[in-house]
């Protein structure tokens, strides 16, 4: 960060003493963000000695804009999760739940008050708020989900309907990246993206499959921000579609951290309903040419929302109305990618490169050569090989979205070992 940024008297004194006892650095860089923040981004943390702390980032270029230091909680906390700019829940080693009424964090961190409102049973190694509404807790790997209902929660009246999500959830960071979408990190490295949909029912995909090791705190302010801390030094990322269970498109700025070192509380918490995720402008490809895998996606599903009927000696038009496909399962693939003309399961390969089926991006295909090909819509649970995917199927069926594993059982009706992945040429 830049010191020109700190604008008052107050802000900069309190600066001057957290840099002194070695909790900030200062650096410099600048990058750009798309995701719509209410304001600055907003980090709760918790030093060693009990002490709240309160961080302002400005989205958009990743700088720290300023850091207070609050009083001490008066408990040793465990886990945090921040509900909103001025409400913060944590729990104690004891496993009791506060809420932390926070009356200002402009120019100084003080608190309107600190209240227990629940005893015992809240014994999460980590905590996390989606920012709509459901408050999620780790606990011998098991994820729990709780629905919270007031901003300012009193206790069980407004905390409440407890779900046990699953358990396999063994994770060394936690953090919410948007509505009931929940972004992890793993001892072994692993950076994983969860979509909740409900008690035993949850899509896992790995954003990165290595690198992660080191952080040892996830937080998100949602939109596709994250701040990963490593070594004391907080770094800043940005996830162009937080939701697609794809890391191809994260931008890591590891020469522009918010700060290099400095960062040493025990506990750091953002809220995801700080930022909102904002789709880009959607494009239109032109018949032959490059496509995204988004615009891809989108005329896959056209079809299927209209169950265009299956018919291996008909056509159907496309979303946008101008180009025809044959309405079987490979005229349906060259639709979906915007081929000239529709290719058939033998010439796919004309078009396509063959990819290892663990490197399945949303768009890509599964192609049974002289038999049949679906189109790949994301994963389900990447480490499993569950997935989701798009078919134009056969004349019972017509269109179909479906789930399989990539490398057992069957696919559309044929064996998953017959398939082969195979990624457009064109594709972006």
């Amino acid at each position: 960060m830049s010191l020109k940024r700190i604008r008052t008297s107050a802000v900069g004194a309190v600066l001057a003493v957290s840099m002194s006892m070695g909790f900030l650095s200062v650096s410099s860089g600048a990058a750009h963000a798309v995701a719509s923040c209410s304001g600055y981004v907003s980090v709760y943390g918790v030093l060693a000695d009990g002490r709240l702390t309160y961080s302002a980032i400005a989205p958009s270029t990743g700088d720290r804009v300023r850091t207070l230091i609050g009083p001490n909680l008066g408990f040793a906390p465990k886990a945090m999760a921040t509900l909103n700019f001025n409400t913060v829940l944590a729990t104690d080693t004891a496993g009791n739940l506060y809420r932390i009424d926070v009356q200002t964090n402009a120019t100084s961190l003080t608190l309107a008050a600190v209240e227990k409102i629940w005893n015992g049973g809240w014994t999460f190694d980590k905590l996390t708020y989606d920012g709509h509404g459901h408050l999620y807790g780790t606990v011998e790997g098991q994820l729990h989900q709780y629905v919270v209902s007031q901003d300012k929660p009193q206790g069980s009246a407004h905390i409440g309907q407890h779900v046990l999500i699953d358990t396999g959830f063994v994770l060394k960071t936690l953090a919410a990246a948007g509505d009931d979408q929940l972004i992890a990190s793993t001892g072994d490295g692993r950076l994983l993206s969860y979509k909740i949909n409900g008690a035993n029912d949850w899509d896992r995909a790995v954003l990165q499959s290595d690198g992660w090791s080191a952080v040892d705190s996830l937080s998100s302010p949602g939109g596709g921000l994250y701040y990963g801390r490593t070594n004391g030094g907080l770094y800043w990322y940005e996830d162009a579609d937080p939701f697609d269970g794809d890391g191809a498109d994260m931008t890591y700025h590891t020469t522009d951290p918010v700060d290099a070192s400095g960062w040493t509380q025990t506990i750091l918490s953002a809220s995801a309903g700080n930022c909102a995720y904002v789709p880009p402008a959607p494009t239109t490809s032109t018949q032959g040419g490059s496509i995204t895998r988004s615009e891809v996606l989108v005329r896959g599903r056209d079809w299927y929302l209209r169950d265009v009927h299956y018919d291996q000696g008909a056509t159907a038009v496309d979303v946008n109305g101008d180009d025809y496909y044959r309405t079987d399962c490979s005229g349906f693939v060259s639709m979906a990618w915007h081929l000239t003309t529709s290719k058939t399961t033998s010439n796919l390969s004309d078009v396509s490169s063959t990819i290892s089926k663990s490197a399945l991006r949303p768009g890509d295909a599964l192609n049974y050569p002289g038999a049949h090909v679906v189109l790949f819509a994301g994963w389900k649970d990447q480490e499993a090989g569950t997935f989701y995917y798009y078919s134009e199927s056969n004349p019972t069926v017509d269109m179909e979205y479906g789930s399989a594993n990539v490398y057992s059982g069957y696919i559309s009706g044929h064996p998953a070992s017959s398939y082969v992945a195979i990624r457009y040429d064109k594709i972006v």
